[in-house]
Parts: C-alpha cells; sequence; structure tokens
C-alpha cells in the first residue's frame, strides 16, 4: 500500500471519527441518570430537630451516586451569628459522594430512607444538570429561612422546576391543617427550650393553615406528598424506596392535641395562692413575683427586639407581647422595695394595672381577632397570674403593712 493511499485513508478515519463524536455530542445518551430523594430523620442536636433531607442523583455511566445536599453552613463564617439573629443566614449546596453523606447518619442512628422517582428522562437530565449548576461555589449560597426557604423547600422547588410545576400543581391545592407553629412545636417537643422559644417567639402568622406545598419545609411531610405524587405520564412518582439506614434513636413526636384547660387550671391554682398568701406573707409574695417580672420582661425585651429589628418575619406582631411584656422589668424595683418592707412609689401600682390590663386585652384579641393567635395556653397562665398581682399590690396600695 503506498503512503499517499494510507495517508488519506487516516484522514477518512479521522473525519469519520470526528463526525461521530460531533454526532454523540449532539444527541444525549438515551440512559438517564436516576433520580432518587432521601430523607434523614431527626436527630438529638437542636438543630436536627426538624430531619433532613437531598436529592441523590445515579450517574448513568459510571454508577456513581451523588448527594446534593442544601443543608451546609458554616458557623465559623465571619459574622455568622449577628446575621443568623437578625434572620440573614446564608446556607449552600454542597455535592458529595452518596455514601460520604451516609456515614454522619450511621454513626449517630438516624435513619435514612430513599425515595427512587420515575422521571422522564429529559426531566431526570434537566434536574442533573440544573443541580450540577448549581452546586458550582459562585452559585451555591441562598439565603435561608426556617419556614420558608430551607434544606427542604429546596429539594422541593428544584423537583418542581424538573418537573414543570408540576409537583406544586398537586400539592398547592391540599391540606391537612397543619401550621407553621404546631409543626415546629411539634418536632421541637424533646427540647424544652427549643418548644418554649418557639411557641412563645411565634407570632399569627406561623397560625395559619398551610397547604401541602408550604408543609414540605418539613422533610418527612415532603417525603408523604411525594409518595402520594403522579408522574407527567400519571403514574406514582415515587417508583421504589428503600431503607439506607435504620433508625436507632427516639422516633419523630406524633402529633398531639393541644389542650388549654390543663394551663388554666394552672394558672388559677398561682393565682389562688397569690391571694391567699398575700395577707400573712406578703413579703413571699413579692419574692415570687420578682423571678417572674424578671422572666416576663426579658422575654418581651427579645419579642420586641424580633418583631422590630430582625427579618424573621414569623415573628412579628406576636401578641404574646401582652403577656410577657416588657414593662415587667420597670416593676423589679417595685419588688425590691416591697423586700425592704416599704411602700413603692405610686407609679408602680399604675405600672401593675397597666399589666394586667394588657394581660387582659390579649384575652380579648384571642376571641375577637379575625387572625388568632394560637396562644391560649398562655393566656390561660398568665392572665390569672397577673390579675391577682395587681389585685393584691394595688389595691393593698402596694403596701406591706
Amino acid at each position: 500500500m503506498s503512503a499517499r493511499l494510507m495517508f488519506a485513508r487516516l484522514i477518512v478515519l479521522g473525519l469519520l471519527s470526528l463526525l461521530a463524536a460531533s454526532a454523540w455530542a449532539a444527541s444525549p445518551p438515551t440512559t438517564a441518570p436516576r433520580i432518587g430523594v432521601m430523607t434523614m430523620q431527626p436527630g438529638e442536636i437542636f438543630f436536627e430537630r426538624f430531619g433532613h433531607d437531598a436529592i441523590v442523583v445515579v450517574d448513568p455511566r459510571t454508577g456513581e451516586a451523588t448527594s446534593y445536599n442544601f443543608g451546609f453552613f458554616d458557623m465559623d463564617e465571619p459574622g455568622f451569628a449577628g446575621r443568623f439573629a437578625l434572620g440573614d443566614m446564608q446556607y449552600y449546596l454542597v455535592a458529595l459522594p452518596l455514601q460520604q453523606d451516609l456515614s454522619y447518619y450511621r454513626e449517630v442512628g438516624r435513619g435514612v430512607k430513599l425515595q427512587w422517582l420515575d422521571l422522564p428522562p429529559e426531566q431526570a437530565r434537566s434536574l442533573a444538570d440544573a443541580l450540577a449548576e448549581r452546586a458550582k461555589p459562585e452559585n451555591a449560597r441562598y439565603r435561608y429561612d426556617y419556614f420558608t426557604s430551607n434544606c427542604s423547600t429546596q429539594v422541593r422547588d428544584a423537583l418542581d422546576r424538573a418537573m414543570g410545576g408540576a409537583l406544586k400543581s398537586q400539592m398547592v391545592g391540599r391540606s391537612r391543617g397543619n401550621t407553621f407553629r404546631s409543626e415546629a412545636v411539634r418536632l421541637a417537643s424533646p427540647a424544652l427550650w427549643m418548644w418554649l422559644g418557639f411557641d412563645i417567639g411565634l407570632g399569627p402568622y406561623a397560625d395559619v393553615p398551610m397547604s401541602r406545598w408550604e408543609e414540605a419545609y418539613v422533610p418527612m411531610r415532603l417525603a408523604d406528598s411525594l409518595d402520594e405524587a403522579s408522574n407527567s405520564a400519571g403514574r406514582p412518582l415515587v417508583q421504589s424506596e428503600q431503607v439506607l439506614v435504620p433508625h436507632r434513636i427516639a422516633p419523630e413526636p406524633p402529633e398531639r392535641p393541644r389542650r388549654w384547660w390543663p394551663w388554666l387550671l394552672a394558672g388559677l391554682f398561682v393565682a389562688t395562692a397569690i391571694l391567699l398568701a398575700a395577707p400573712r406573707k406578703p413579703r413571699l409574695v413579692a419574692a415570687l413575683a420578682l423571678p417572674l417580672w424578671l422572666v416576663c420582661g426579658v422575654v418581651g425585651a427579645l419579642l420586641v427586639f424580633l418583631w422590630g429589628f430582625t427579618e424573621h418575619h414569623a415573628a412579628w406582631a406576636n401578641r404574646n407581647l401582652l403577656l410577657f411584656n416588657p414593662l415587667c422589668l420597670l416593676l423589679i424595683p417595685g419588688a425590691v422595695t416591697l423586700l425592704r418592707k416599704r411602700t413603692p412609689a405610686a407609679w408602680f401600682r399604675w405600672l401593675l394595672s397597666i399589666v394586667a390590663a394588657a394581660a387582659a386585652s390579649a384575652w380579648m384579641v384571642l376571641w375577637l381577632s379575625t387572625n388568632p393567635q394560637v396562644n391560649h395556653a398562655w393566656v390561660a397562665l398568665l392572665l390569672p397570674v397577673h390579675a391577682a398581682l395587681a389585685y393584691v399590690f394595688v389595691r393593698r396600695r402596694g403596701s406591706l403593712h
């Protein structure tokens, strides 16, 4: 074979190879990535109480599974604590090997369930491409909101975009009657301080019944809704499920009805004790009132801060301010004066009356409002106590004699 003929054949083979490569690049592979949603059960650390989730993408060419996890934050980042307090937190998406992501949950005993989704190939590829682009450092960060933009809502929104809005249309018109408060209080209940923080700190915004779409801020609720959803062909969206890690710690708290009458009984008991003890042991009543006023005043000041100076909109317009009144801080000098067996100034009695009247207005607002805040329990507990203290010290003109 002549060198010229050999060279011509090499050129032809090269051109054919280029044409084949161009055709392959122009036409994506027929095998689409496999998509799954991984749901992690609640943990024992306070920021793990609500559970977690991530999107799993399996590369059809290599079989490698990548976890796209929207739940990363850096406590050592400059200004993190200040932005957290002001409601301007930044989270980011991280792509990491599935087994690496699972290792932590195995270590701490948090159960992990994986739902494999039945998505059309073009939707699966669109989601995989969008997640890969989003995971780049320049695109990974997002502004975090506990209820409307957290790790679970990011997973929900990514799926909905890939499905052309079909997921939202199936979830937005349905509701189980849950609210941001009911879910937050339920999941935070194992940690008393966290439960108190949510229940006292949330305003009326948190008491509007949620759609299933909004309810998906809780990862376990999103998993439930995915089980009931359909894909664009009308088939069940969840193709199969598997348990990746068994759950070995306390389970997710169950739903329980919220009853206010035990709180009323406790409030009436304390108020009765104040009225009975005041004639004989007025200094004891003053000693017990002092920490109550301190707690109410400090909590009230924090509620004012959340409403007036932060972006925590779920805490705005909080009617618990009428019960946890910042004015209670001004009553503390009067309590100290009473403990010294002296008579406080006249303004002390007026301030006591204002605090009691504010607590009474909390009851009126609760029953007359068209958008009530679910704080029945706190009204039932604190209104009788504030009223009894005002009656004792105003009627006796603030004197111990």
